[in-house]
């Protein structure tokens, strides 16, 4: 996910948050069609827009000259704004996971789950996230969550890696079974990375 998903998180949550604090959705003006005493939108409403605003910007501007930390306050600040806003949640999980903080990309992503279990998005992420701090088991977990809900192949795959690896070999080989049975394993590749290093493809049957 890069900068310009964030981006349209922001944009998305945007009009979420103005109906939080109690807006109805007008159609935009130009600021000459109507005086302002005359206005009849909801003033909690303004300074809502203006605030996400100010944080959007100040959150694009960091973004576009390197400086994370800046960008991770202001996602701070929205979600103390809105915290019931679970992209904007999502968000900070993934800018920690992206910025390779991966136990804090887990605990953000607990936190998602406990308000959405289903959460698919966060299932994955979460389960990435203790895959690279090498907590397998914790990852499988995870990985059994989404594939119930999403039945993905590659999912199956990492399902089966990981009970390899946790010596869970009838389940391993279960899973793979169940996989190389399925019409689209032929075309389905997996990535290794070699002693060197180097991530390769493979055709996932080899």
């Amino acid at each position: 996910m890069k900068k310009s998903l964030f981006t349209l998180l922001i944009v998305l949550f945007t009009v979420a948050a103005i109906a939080q604090k109690g807006s109805k959705p007008t159609p935009s003006k130009p600021a000459e069609a109507a005086p302002a005493k005359e206005s009849t939108q909801n003033p909690r409403a303004v300074a809502a827009e203006v605030l996400v605003n100010h944080l959007f910007r100040k959150y694009d501007l960091a973004q576009r000259w390197g400086d994370y930390d800046v960008a991770k306050d202001a996602l701070y600040d929205l979600i103390s704004e809105f915290p019931g806003n679970d992209s904007l949640i999502y968000a900070l999980a993934y800018f920690y996971f992206e910025n390779q903080k991966y136990a804090s990309s887990a605990v953000v992503c607990n936190d998602l789950l406990k308000m959405n279990s289903k959460n698919l998005a966060a299932l994955e992420l979460s389960a990435f996230s203790y895959e690279n701090l090498n907590i397998k088991d914790k990852a499988l977990q995870n990985y059994e969550s989404l594939f119930l809900q999403t039945n993905n192949n590659s999912t199956l795959y990492k399902m089966a890696s990981l009970q390899y690896d946790l010596k869970r070999y009838g389940e391993s080989l279960t899973n793979s079974d169940i996989l190389l049975s399925k019409s689209q394993s032929d075309s389905l590749k997996v990535v290794f990375t070699d002693t060197k290093n180097n991530q390769k493809e493979h055709p996932l049957k080899a």
